[in-house]
């Protein structure tokens, strides 16, 4: 029986609760904080190659936030911590001491969370993958605990996982909607025809603002459109491949705008070829 969703199999497994135990040594004046050892679930965001059989990966957990671990990879496939796990967006349950001041904790334990079906072997979804992945790196950097910013990634990626077909504008809805978790989703109910889009502002306006961080009439409609969709009804818009592009530039011009930093993407080029005329 395939796992319909991250929230309905920690349901099944019970993992409704996260654990966290903080290990304290004692002075005479005050306690002096050591490690603290938490149960969490995490998603993998990309991990680089440190030495032999060490790796260093970076992981977005709901616990924590996102952290790095310096890990060792087992090369054998009956125990310890495998390669396949670290894969970006592979779903993790692990075992950590969270130390502070620390820039690569270590970890306990790894398990499997949802295994995934088509996610690593569908072409299409793999494309997907690879630009969520690396859009997630930087769109993540330096976030802090916010449960339902990774509840709604990790139901994201279980949705795209089981989905059979109609999933052409999956990256386009997720960027739209995972806004809202990081603070600056638009302001939507002052549109009218005619309007513009200003990008800093995040909301529509009658007039050209003083800037060029600006959205013409034409393109802001169809953004109007699109930040309704939903996964589930996102099949009903069809779009030709430049319109989705056109789109999709858009939406990295906005996070660029609100995010310090954000680079140029080098999975869009490979995700500007898929889904022509879909």
């Amino acid at each position: 029986m395939r796992v319909q969703s991250y929230r309905f199999y920690l349901i099944q497994q019970n993992f409704l609760k996260e654990k966290c135990t903080k290990v304290m040594i004692f002075c005479k004046k005050s306690p002096i904080f050591v490690f603290m050892l938490t149960k969490t679930w995490a998603i993998v965001l990309r991990t680089i190659k440190y030495g032999e059989r060490r790796m260093i990966t970076e992981m977005f957990t709901r616990s924590s936030g996102r952290i790095s671990f310096a890990v060792s990879v087992s090369r054998s496939s009956y125990g310890g911590l495998r390669r396949q796990m670290l894969q970006p967006l592979t779903l993790l349950d692990i075992e950590c001491d969270i130390r502070p001041h620390i820039p690569l904790q270590k970890l306990r334990d790894t398990r499997l969370a949802v295994p995934y079906v088509s996610l690593p072997s569908d072409p299409v979804k793999i494309s997907i993958s690879l630009f969520i992945s690396e859009f997630l790196c930087h769109a993540l950097r330096g976030e802090q605990h916010n449960e339902q910013l990774f509840d709604y990634i990790a139901d994201s990626l279980c949705w795209l996982d089981n989905s059979a077909s109609g999933h052409a504008n999956f990256h386009i809805v997720f960027l739209m909607r995972m806004s809202l978790f990081l603070g600056f989703y638009p302001n939507l109910d002052c549109y009218t025809p005619g309007s513009w889009f200003d990008l800093r502002a995040g909301s529509f306006t009658a007039t050209h603002p003083s800037h060029h961080d600006v959205i013409e009439p034409a393109d802001a409609a169809r953004i109007s459109v699109m930040m309704r969709m939903r996964f589930a009804t996102m099949h009903l818009y069809r779009m030709s491949r430049d319109e989705r592009n056109r789109t999709l530039d858009i939406i990295i011009r906005y996070y660029r705008i609100h995010i310090p930093d954000f680079p140029e993407l080098r999975s869009l080029d490979v995700l500007h070829e898929l889904f022509d005329g879909i």
